[in-house]
């Protein structure tokens, strides 16, 4: 791809090739569902049009662009195929905590090959020892979405303290030598994002491919020692809640294009009444393209906040950040509703698996299965802190 040097240009740019890449995805969508996995030649294309480069360090190639590129790239994908845009969300979003490892973790990835794609599973369910210079860790993750496509992954686990003190919680980095696939991903919505299972039988991880999250919380990484723009200051968390609930905007986009297309067209066989003049088709998109507007402007606010902190050179505040996790959790059971007040206007229709709009609605529901997307715990510790709890989150 050609090189583009302006911050604005990039974004458009980028942009506009995710969007050049939506019908090819609507397209490759039932194909997506039926391997369990997205084409190869889907992520090969978002390689050749540089998408996963919008957080990577520009040492190695990327772009360290501001938030909002990497929101616009992943909104649009998910708008021609949810699990397209919920892979990209998950895979892309990885150069960004891969850029707050040491060093020499970076190096181990991109030295050699800076296209190299990393997936995760943050679930604490590894077993890991201590030893001289690192760790072994073995244990078996799900939901690793993309895994096909990566040569590296990330996954959680906790150093349980001997002493009753808090655990220390990790992430820890593996090459693909080190870890099985075990490919199980069976599921009613999101089946394209190939989130498999991953099985670690007791390797050795060093000290420097491990990420505390206790640094990502205070925003005290290793890698800021060598990524020493604004962007890596960003909380991580931040970051990674909203890449797993905006593929929602996206498929309400979608879903919304689905049904002014068959509402142009569509007579209802019970009353006669053309769609186009049904009040509460009318009301629907009303309602629809008002909460896409507000997900889209929260976001975007949110995100504005946290780059000007650290352009400020100061930390945005726990109370902000507790907000800004909620604004994200309720992203995908706000994009519920927008679905399935046009899936429940489809009539007898709709409940074809052949209807446009059928896809979106079970993916979706799908992503509401992912913790970070159930508000209720995020509801309750935001509430609870301004009767006069403590925190009780801080993965923020």
């Amino acid at each position: 791809m050609n090189m583009i040097h302006d911050q604005n240009a990039i974004r458009q740019e980028l942009n506009l090739r995710a969007r050049a890449m939506i019908p090819a995805l609507q397209k490759r969508s039932t194909q997506a569902n039926t391997d369990l996995t997205l084409p190869d030649k889907s992520v090969q294309e978002m390689q050749d049009a540089g998408l996963f480069k919008v957080f990577q360090p520009k040492r190695f190639g990327g772009y360290e662009m501001n938030p909002h590129a990497f929101f616009d790239i992943q909104s649009s994908l998910a708008e021609g195929c949810m699990s397209t845009g919920w892979v990209y969300g998950v895979i892309a979003v990885h150069a960004f905590q891969l850029s707050l490892f040491d060093d020499q973790a970076q190096q181990d990835v991109w030295a050699d090959d800076p296209s190299a794609l990393v997936s995760s599973s943050y679930q604490p369910v590894g077993k890991v020892t201590p030893v001289d210079g690192g760790f072994r860790l073995s244990g078996h993750w799900s939901f690793s979405s993309g895994s096909e496509h990566c040569t590296w992954v990330l996954l959680g686990a906790m150093i349980f303290d001997e002493n009753g003190g808090p655990p220390d919680m990790r992430t820890y980095l593996l090459p693909k030598s080190d870890y099985k696939i075990a490919r199980n991903w069976d599921t009613f919505g999101l089946r394209g994002t190939g989130s498999h299972d991953i099985i670690v039988d007791d390797v050795f991880v060093p000290e420097y491919r491990t990420h505390k999250a206790a640094d990502g919380f205070a925003c005290a990484n290793p890698g800021n020692a060598v990524n020493t723009a604004p962007l890596y200051q960003i909380p991580w968390a931040q970051i990674f809640a909203r890449a797993v609930a905006s593929s929602a905007i996206g498929a309400c986009q979608g879903a919304l294009n689905a049904f002014l297309e068959i509402s142009a067209k569509r007579i209802s066989s019970n009353t006669g009444q053309k769609t186009i003049d049904d009040p509460d088709a009318q009301q629907a998109v009303a309602n629809a393209m008002m909460s896409i507007d507000e997900m889209k402007l929260v976001l975007y606010r949110n995100m504005d906040k946290l780059v000007a902190d650290v352009n400020n050179g100061s930390l945005t505040s726990v109370e902000e950040r507790i907000k800004f996790r909620l604004d994200s959790a309720v992203v995908v059971e706000k994009a519920i509703k927008v679905v399935e007040s046009f899936q429940s206007l489809l009539g007898g229709r709709g409940v074809f698996n052949g209807s446009p709009i059928v896809q979106y609605f079970l993916d979706v529901h799908a992503a509401r299965g992912h913790v970070a997307n159930e508000p209720t715990r995020y509801r309750n510790n935001q509430g609870a802190i301004y009767l006069g709890h403590d925190n009780k989150d801080f993965f923020i």
